[in-house]
């Protein structure tokens, strides 16, 4: 058995000596810093959007622990994006959703300049979409690719005067995945069309924002009369209800849905479906808990969003006085 054993041992080293480990190829389309996909003109702590990138406004918007929020989409030229009725359109190969988050320093006067926190960028590629998140640095010159996530304390002044700070988090790849994820695939949350079909000022003038991203090349020619408008929350010329639904669309049904994170607690919140199939009503307080314990939304906040508590309290309460 000894004369078999050692040959084959002699054997075995020889071919570890000749042979050369190599890591797998990084498939990645994510770049190291930010500055590389070259989406700012001049200084990047100015945020000027490159011709490339066109802005892109949300009726109703996601809370993130009262940060404001700059949206850019990038199409390839010769390239449009394709409706799929006021759902999440279809993106090309080579689309890019650029997402900025940052508090002005005095929000009364935001000439007095901006912290930025973070960028998240998500790549459309020719069989998923692909996301990184990219913090910036103390200079605001410039962001780095970070997958750990990361905790930075910010200070502002609000609207009202009012001295603010909060432990502000940048999710790391995990949580990420946990709020982006539909059946298994990452997706883009917020830019469905009908939370793009409102108005918004460019070059001056109001626009409906489907029509200008239509003219712009970005969509086809559209009937917008056909495609629901997503009510912003805040609206308060909107019922109570209308506002209440957008609100949870967009802060809550992307983990209650079928294939979200959340699909086993029965509570659906799209804003497409009826009343009924919702299940709202029978979970109402248990909504309004969660919601003032800081346990719901579970990802990507860290204080209790005071106003909108107070429209979804005022909601259920309505519901409950019928």
């Amino acid at each position: 058995m000894k004369k078999i054993l050692l040959p084959l041992l002699v054997i075995m080293l020889l071919l570890l000596q000749s042979w050369k480990w190599e890591p797998a190829a990084d498939k990645s389309v994510l770049l190291p810093v930010l500055s590389a996909y070259h989406i700012f003109e001049g200084s990047p702590a100015n945020l000027v959007p490159a011709k490339e990138y066109t802005p892109y406004e949300l009726a109703t918007t996601l809370f993130s622990d009262y940060a404001e929020k700059q949206r850019l989409v990038k199409v390839p030229a010769g390239f449009r994006l394709t409706p799929n009725g006021d759902q999440l359109p279809d993106f090309p190969e080579g689309a890019i959703l650029v997402k900025t988050f940052f508090y002005y320093t005095d929000k009364r006067d935001t000439a007095k300049g901006r912290r930025i926190m973070e960028t998240r960028v998500m790549i459309r590629t020719a069989d998923a979409w692909q996301a990184g998140t990219y913090q910036w640095n103390a200079a605001q010159t410039d962001a780095v690719l970070i997958t750990g996530g990361a905790t930075e304390k910010v200070q502002w002044t609000n609207a009202n005067g009012e001295q603010q700070s909060v432990r502000y988090e940048i999710p790391d790849q995990r949580s990420c995945r946990s709020c982006h994820q539909g059946n298994g695939m990452l997706l883009p949350i917020g830019p469905k069309l009908r939370n793009l079909n409102r108005t918004v000022l460019r070059n001056g003038k109001s626009v409906n924002q489907l029509q200008y991203l239509s003219h712009a090349g970005l969509l086809p020619e559209l009937d917008i009369a056909v495609i629901t408008a997503l009510p912003s929350w805040d609206n308060e010329q909107v019922p109570l209800a209308e506002r209440a639904r957008a609100y949870l669309e967009v802060n809550c049904a992307h983990c209650h849905r079928s294939g979200g994170w959340a699909a086993r607690t029965g509570l659906r919140f799209s804003y497409e479906l009826s009343f009924e199939d919702t299940h709202i009503e029978r979970n109402g307080n248990r909504m309004v808990h969660k919601v003032a314990q800081g346990q719901m939304p579970k990802i990507g906040t860290t204080i209790v969003h005071a106003e909108g508590l107070a429209l979804i309290r005022s909601y259920i309460n309505g519901l409950q006085q019928q």
